[in-house]
């Protein structure tokens, strides 16, 4: 639901530990979705073209802030720090109480990060065992590539590619999300036992997407992507990436509400390299706080990316991990529930760091 007064809100400030608890137990801090993240401020922000009208507030303070146009938002900005602090409900049945990994599957000859190693049906079912035994929650299986570039597959190859790998997966317990932007895929994959949908097109590629997940009751990861893989990286042009992104999800979470699946259902992931260039990725990553304004799950998925290689020394994808890892970490730092991951073992580990002196 949109709001009636046109504001954004990040939170700023953001602690954890024993910073976090004292700040807290002083009435300076509130809990960010829930988690072990805390926050003592925020930056109300409106627009002005593709300028920002942005201000930090102690969260007293920001109680009471008026608009140069003199417009109260004490009643809208209560609102929106309920959305923001609110802990989230189960993801597809996974608790958000502490943060989850969602492993990379694909099932394709072209990826850009495992160059088809996982074509195959064998090597894709024991690839994604050992990565649930290294820490995995869910299982992502995709049977497209949307790399840069990539060239579309059939329905029917998509089909042949995925579902007998859900089946088998599903049969032995696993919680598995589809990566598919094709209803017909997103109907098959449920039907094998997939339990979440996670669509580039955020359910917008495809007419019959909706319907489908909506009568599913299947959990949903909607991620922004201007353009579509074969050109997307061509010319991406936003005003302000992080806002417009905003702007895309609280118009898709409208679309979904009307079509009857409740916002519990879905995780926003804001697709980092679909249609960006660094300076919007970077933008989008240190904003990361803002999305929790609109009361779901945040899921992010850096691993691999190509934005690492060119920040760093020009580092292909299997030497990344490093760059992969700082960016997940960036990301609990600002409150995302869910890590989308090709390198499991490792992350979880820095995971398990993170949240230990995240909670000391």
């Amino acid at each position: 639901m949109t709001d009636p007064i046109d504001f954004y809100l990040k939170p700023d400030g953001l602690l954890t530990g024993a910073a976090a608890a004292k700040a807290r137990a002083q009435g300076l801090a509130a809990q960010l979705a829930g988690g072990p993240v805390a926050f003592t401020a925020a930056e109300l922000i409106r627009r002005h073209g593709a300028a920002r009208d942005a201000a930090v507030s102690g969260l007293n303070g920001l109680r009471s802030r008026r608009l140069r146009d003199d417009v109260d938002l004490s009643a809208a900005i209560e609102d929106r720090l309920a959305a923001i602090t609110a802990a989230r409900a189960p993801f597809a049945g996974l608790a958000l109480d502490r943060p989850r990994l969602m492993g990379v599957v694909n099932v394709t000859p072209d990826s850009f990060s495992d160059g088809g190693s996982y074509a195959s049906r064998p090597a894709a079912v024991a690839h994604s065992r050992a990565l649930m035994a290294a820490g995995a929650d869910i299982l992502d299986i995709g049977g497209e590539s949307t790399r840069p570039g990539a060239a579309p597959v059939s329905v029917a190859e998509e089909l042949d590619r995925v579902v007998p790998i859900i089946e088998e997966l599903a049969k032995e317990g696993a919680l598995v999300s589809i990566d598919t932007r094709r209803a017909a895929v997103m109907r098959a994959a449920l039907a094998a036992g997939a339990r979440i949908v996670n669509d580039v097109t955020a359910l917008a590629g495809d007419p019959e997407s909706l319907p489908v997940v909506a009568a599913s009751g299947a959990a949903v990861v909607l991620m922004h992507m201007q353009g579509e893989p074969r050109t997307m990286q061509q010319d991406p042009v936003y005003r302000d990436a992080p806002l417009d992104i905003y702007d895309f999800f609280a118009e898709r979470i409208a679309a979904c509400a009307a079509a009857g699946i409740d916002p519990a259902r879905i995780a926003l992931d804001p697709g980092i390299g679909f249609g960006k260039r660094d300076p919007h990725n970077l933008a989008i990553l240190a904003d990361l706080a803002l999305y929790h304004g609109l009361g779901c799950a945040l899921l992010l998925g850096v691993s691999r990316k190509s934005f690492i290689g060119r920040l760093s020394r020009g580092e292909d994808a299997s030497r990344r991990l490093g760059g992969s890892l700082a960016a997940a970490i960036a990301g609990l730092d600002r409150g995302v529930q869910v890590i989308r991951v090709h390198d499991v073992a490792e992350t979880a580990q820095a995971v398990a760091i993170w949240r230990a002196i995240a909670t000391a």
